[in-house]
């Protein structure tokens, strides 16, 4: 019997029960668009319905990787594959000097071979695969399996394509992983995304083992408790950053093998660091020979991974797109959710081009004014939606505190509840808009004209009750073309003028000064989570380059100069040493995850911006000129302050303006200051961030 989550009793003018909802007690004004809504879950019944009518549960629906590519059915090797529009299939490779072992038709167009005797494997690990398959009009075709877990391509062969690897190393070669995820899961995540193939500091393609052991211990000592590995699934072009997928179930091979990356994830959660991983479900590389896209051979959907026609194509990533209505597709994608997160132990994902999945037009030429009519209507994509809250409602089946972040910029309400409510089950989204945001002031406005009011709006513009991830810049903003704002701030002057021995230009001093605020007032009043790209936590300088012809096929501007971060003389280590003790300071008090946020103050004479996060007072001074003595802020709780953090610190790259050992005791204010109870006089620096804490007596 179906069992109705997330519903209440209705009453209806007729007197009959009906049901609704939990989404309209949060956000009244989607009762204008219940149809849509009730029409979205219902699909996502009937879907989930379906699968535990079939397979018994969406757990066993999602264990594919079971029973399709190279699995053991009855002690015996197997191999399986699902191409309903071929007339004949083969299995190739080097155990069979590559001529070809028939596949025999199963029903529902999977293609099965059973492999030795009981207990013995013919195809020896590490071995080369591939699929024949003869197509519809009869031609032969080499393909990797779509379920292929490894692929590599011989890196001496300019151009060569990829190969499928049979991997299933001896017992003293798999990784055994000695740490559990850790527990609880941060209620607030400050997370750190990093390209593992770009973090060494040398110019190549760095390791897994490598940033376990060279890169993770840096995130830790910088007090960050998640890190975001992009670029995991395979992709034959490295220049895509990871996006355009060509093996969805397979380690990228560039920086190690499937053990590998397990050494690094179990040496993470050692360090009580989770680990999320970008997921890329939004579409596939256009690649045949190495890639998904091999097996459309101009079928109907029904026998097809990708839509037909233009509507199976992303014009502007010139890439495929799924068919999320076809029962195989979610099979497959919803195996590829739990193949990570079971055989790897990611803690959760990010899910890259949410927007793309939401609508029909993908967001192309579309911008979203937050008109309800914009999220639920025709153009909404709602295949889709149900395909990513069957994913969310397994994420978190399947991993206790599991993470799923959507990297959306539509703003879609209901997004971040959960699917039981009548939403798609994110915890949280990115504030896309927020870099954008700071790209255009830095850009386009005068230091001295910076609005507060303006910058408070574009900071708190997001949904009640719907968490999201701020950051001031991410990998987006690092790639060539584009510049960090570091880089925006101090233009060349970051080559010459970053020497600590010597009197800083007024370019660095305001760069430095400004990286710190923006930085902290993004943290601090942006959103529930963080996240910076690495190195940015110490202004990196410059961009990122992946090799390619338009280069020279250089590595020198895809790696990371953390020598610059190490460096005792260089300003880099202040900007490093601030971060880390700014992101201690949210872990010493958890202010990401208090509900209580209120900007008291956004001063636009005086360029002040005062706001409170959990227990914290924040005090921001964009004025590039005047300190303020014996200025009077509002504050919530009576009792003693002292300071916290102070970004005109010493030690912070800063010119000490500021006593620390002060304590600030406040004055009640009847009928309030700022809207605030109490009140108390601080001394604030030009370009400067104070944060004050209440100490018990």
């Amino acid at each position: 019997m179906l069992r109705w989550i997330g519903l209440v009793p209705r009453a209806t003018p007729g007197g009959e029960g009906s049901e609704k909802l939990k989404v309209y007690d949060i956000d009244p004004m989607l009762g204008k668009f219940e149809d849509h809504l009730e029409y979205r879950y219902r699909r996502y019944l009937e879907q989930l319905r379906a699968i535990e009518e079939s397979d018994g549960s969406l757990e066993a629906f999602s264990s594919g990787y079971d029973r399709m590519g190279f699995f053991v059915e009855g002690g015996k090797l197997a191999y399986r594959e699902w191409a309903p529009a071929a007339q004949q299939v083969q299995l190739i490779g080097d155990f069979n000097d590559w001529s070809g072992w028939d596949l025999e038709r199963e029903a529902f167009g999977t293609w099965k071979l059973i492999l030795g005797d009981e207990g013995e494997s013919p195809v020896p690990h590490g071995s080369r695969v591939k699929v024949r398959i003869q197509t519809p009009h009869g031609n032969w075709v080499d393909r990797i399996p779509a379920w292929i877990t490894y692929a590599t391509v011989d890196a001496n062969t300019f151009g060569a394509a990829y190969d499928g690897v049979f991997w299933n190393p001896p017992e003293s070669a798999r990784h055994e992983f000695q740490n559990a995820r850790p527990k609880p899961t941060p209620s607030a995540l400050r997370i750190y995304e990093a390209h593992v193939g770009m973090s060494g500091q040398e110019p190549r393609v760095s390791t897994y083992k490598e940033f376990a052991d060279d890169i993770l211990p840096r995130i830790k000592a910088s007090n960050y408790n998640a890190v975001q590995l992009m670029a995991i699934q395979e992709h034959s072009y490295y220049a895509s950053f990871g996006y355009h997928v060509t093996n969805a179930f397979a380690v990228s091979s560039r920086s190690g093998n499937p053990e590998d990356l397990k050494y690094l994830i179990d040496k993470a959660h050692g360090m009580g660091i989770v680990v999320i991983m970008d997921l890329v479900h939004s579409h596939a590389s256009n690649n045949s020979n190495d890639g998904l896209n091999g097996f459309d051979f101009g079928q109907k959907e029904d026998d097809n991974y990708f839509l037909s026609g233009e509507a199976g194509y992303h014009q502007q990533w010139d890439s495929r797109l799924f068919n999320y209505r076809n029962w195989e597709v979610l099979r497959y994608l919803l195996s590829n959710v739990r193949w990570w997160l079971e055989e790897y132990n990611f803690d959760g994902f990010r899910f890259d081009g949410v927007t793309s999945m939401l609508y029909h037009h993908h967001g192309i030429n579309t911008g979203f004014s937050g008109n309800y009519e914009e999220y639920f209507g025709l153009s909404t994509n709602v295949d889709a939606v149900v395909y990513l809250m069957l994913a969310n409602k397994l994420i978190h089946d399947l991993v206790d505190g599991g993470i799923s972040v959507a990297e959306d910029v539509s703003g879609m309400p209901t997004l971040c509840r959960e699917v039981g409510e009548g939403g798609v089950g994110f915890d949280y989204r990115l504030a896309m808009g927020v870099p954008d945001k700071w790209i255009q002031i830095i850009k386009h406005v005068p230091f001295e004209d910076w609005s507060m009011g303006d910058l408070v709006s574009a900071l708190c513009n997001r949904r009640y009750s719907e968490k999201t991830i701020s950051y001031s810049e991410s990998h987006d903003q690092s790639i060539v073309g584009d510049q960090t704002i570091a880089f925006r701030l101090m233009g060349a002057e970051m080559y010459t003028g970053m020497s600590a021995l010597e009197e800083a230009s007024e370019v660095i001093e305001r760069g430095i000064a400004l990286h710190k605020m923006i930085r902290t007032i993004t943290m601090a009043i942006g959103g529930e989570g963080w996240l910076n790209f690495m190195g940015n936590e110490f202004g990196h300088p410059e961009w990122i380059d992946f090799p390619r012809e338009g280069n020279g096929w250089s590595y020198d501007k895809c790696r990371r100069r953390w020598d610059l971060a190490d460096a005792t003389h260089l300003r880099y280590k202040s900007l490093l040493d601030f971060d880390a003790a700014l992101e201690k300071l949210e872990e010493d008090f958890r202010f990401l995850c208090s509900p209580h946020q209120l900007v008291s103050e956004a001063n636009e004479a005086k360029k002040v911006i005062v706001a409170e996060r959990g227990a914290l007072v924040f005090v921001f001074n964009f004025h590039w000129r005047e300190a303020y003595e014996g200025h009077k802020i509002g504050v919530g709780m009576p009792g003693k302050y002292t300071l916290a953090l102070d970004s005109d610190a010493d030690n912070f790259g800063g010119r000490g303006r500021v006593y620390h050992d002060a304590e600030y005791f406040t004055t009640p204010e009847e009928g309030g200051f700022n809207g605030r109870p109490c009140s108390m006089q601080i001394y604030s620096p030009p370009r400067t961030v104070l944060v004050f804490s209440r100490v018990d007596e």
